[in-house]
């Protein structure tokens, strides 16, 4: 559900039941769209779509644009914007700190509903319990895109790398998942600032890592013992983002 401005007036609107299509803003000008590569690929040599048919494209930075097709031709196609629909991220200062794990599958289940309960935001770190070291950021990033589209939302999530070290560093607050500590998180925080939320690895934080956080920003999910992959999707749930 969108804001769209109609006749001077702000009425809510609905997207479904559509196909939706990325592309960088540096390819939206003077209210034409260019779609190539694999998104070009998908629109016209599985989706079928012709000369005049509607396309719905998202530039990833808020915007999804209901368009015209114009003009295909042997690696893109161009469509002429009739209409745009504006999206608020509401989750711009919320940061999701997961664990490389051991299955890629898990991992992938995990961004992938994340960005469906509109989650934009996304640190891969390692820690001392954490099993493997090293990750293909290129995968991730194109099950966040793919995700992004199935669930019509209009910003591109981002993913980076580092360490849990690294991100006690950062400016905000840090937040931290751990069962044995009494506090219930109830998804209430204060979007205005940058939160870190940290998730353990299969094996759990160590000692070290756990005393680094402050003890009033430590949190329980369940009274019973979650993978990380459903504690993640759990916690991004409870933060009820539209």
């Amino acid at each position: 559900m969108i804001m769209h401005e109609q006749n001077g007036y702000l009425i809510l609107a609905h997207l479904s039941d559509i196909e939706l299509y990325y592309t960088s803003p540096e390819f939206i000008e003077n209210e034409k769209i260019t779609l190539q590569s694999e998104e070009f690929h998908h629109a016209v040599n599985v989706m079928r779509n012709s000369i005049n048919d509607p396309i719905y494209i998202t530039d990833g930075v808020g915007k999804i644009y209901e368009c015209e097709i114009v003009e295909i031709c042997k690696s893109n196609l161009k469509a002429r914007v009739t209409d745009e629909y504006q999206y608020e991220c509401n989750a711009a200062n919320i940061w999701f700190c997961i664990p490389i794990l051991k299955n890629p599958d898990r991992l992938k289940f995990a961004f992938e509903k994340c960005v469906e309960l509109g989650i934009t935001n996304f640190i891969l770190f390692t820690s001392n319990r954490t099993i493997p070291k090293k990750i293909n950021l290129d995968k991730y990033l194109k099950t966040t895109q793919a995700a992004m589209k199935q669930s019509l939302r209009a910003f591109l999530p981002k993913i980076i790398s580092t360490s849990f070290d690294e991100i006690t560093k950062l400016s905000g607050d840090k937040i931290l998942f751990d069962q044995k500590v009494n506090p219930r998180f109830t998804g209430k925080i204060d979007n205005k600032k940058s939160s870190y939320f940290l998730f353990g690895p299969e094996g759990g934080f160590d000692e070290s890592e756990i005393s680094s956080i402050e003890n009033e920003k430590k949190y329980c999910l369940s009274n019973n013992r979650l993978r990380s992959e459903t504690a993640i999707v759990k916690c991004a749930s409870l933060l009820k983002l539209p």
